[in-house]
């Protein structure tokens, strides 16, 4: 797979794309694109997993350019949220109407501060679970189990460059709400298909040295619609992904 370089930014500031991954998601996309802040973004465009609900249409009205997604898969839509990419960074936001549209201009400030990886964290302090007013939160904890196990296995105190920080915990890792540097992305050496490029994204950056960071970010209930990730049969493939990746090179 081959990708044009992108030169890492300097002493200039950092210039960051905007990205809506969709799929059916016709009435979140009306709820929350007219509040993005579009205007703060070097450029925005939409990768559309195969809507046939107008989600497509409203989009293109709304003078965002959308882009078909060519492979099936989570992992492969992901991959093309970055090829189309031409500027230093980009940050994916799903518009389901569950996300507080001006969280966005977080996740672009963290990388401009320098963070090759920047997360939405619905599990830090200032963040919020859609569990978190209920007794059960198998969900919440799935993922901090996830977040503790990458860490245990992967997370070291080096940096890229060969120097030393104090890497904190990545523990909100599969909310696909998250920036990340394009060149940082494709030196993951991302896995062409799967479900796995949220909790991926994390490890692998652990395994390279890039600086992960995490910005709180509250989670309401989808007002429409259901989640494309159930919970077990999703669970079951993320375990498979961490016995694989114990057995991938760095």
């Amino acid at each position: 797979m081959e990708h044009k370089p992108v030169a890492a930014p300097s002493t200039r500031t950092l210039r960051v794309s905007l990205c809506l991954l969709v799929w059916n998601e016709l009435g979140g996309c009306k709820l929350d694109v007219p509040e993005l802040p579009l205007e703060q973004f070097d450029e925005v465009y939409a990768v559309d997993g195969g809507s046939t609900d107008g989600t497509v249409a409203y989009l293109q009205q709304r003078g965002i350019a959308v882009h078909q997604q060519k492979k099936r898969g989570y992992n492969a839509a992901m991959i093309e949220c970055f090829e189309h990419c031409t500027t230093d960074a980009l940050v994916i936001y799903h518009p389901k109407g569950s996300i507080d549209p001006r969280e966005v201009l977080a996740c672009k400030q963290m990388l401009q501060q320098g963070f090759d990886l920047a997360i939405g964290s619905r599990i830090m302090e200032g963040g919020r679970n859609e569990e978190d007013d209920k007794l059960l939160r198998p969900r919440k904890w799935f993922v901090r189990g996830l977040g503790l196990l990458g860490a245990i296995l992967w997370k070291r105190g080096r940096r890229a460059d060969g120097g030393s920080w104090k890497q904190p915990i990545a523990w909100d890792v599969l909310h696909g709400f998250r920036g990340m540097r394009r060149d940082r992305f494709f030196a993951i050496d991302p896995l062409p298909t799967g479900l796995s490029m949220d909790l991926e994204m994390v490890v692998r950056s652990y395994r390279k040295g890039f600086r992960v960071g995490e910005f709180p970010s509250v989670e309401k209930p989808r007002p429409h619609g259901d989640t494309h990730f159930k919970a077990w049969p999703t669970g079951k493939k993320l375990l498979k992904y961490v016995w694989q990746e114990l057995h991938r090179p760095a």
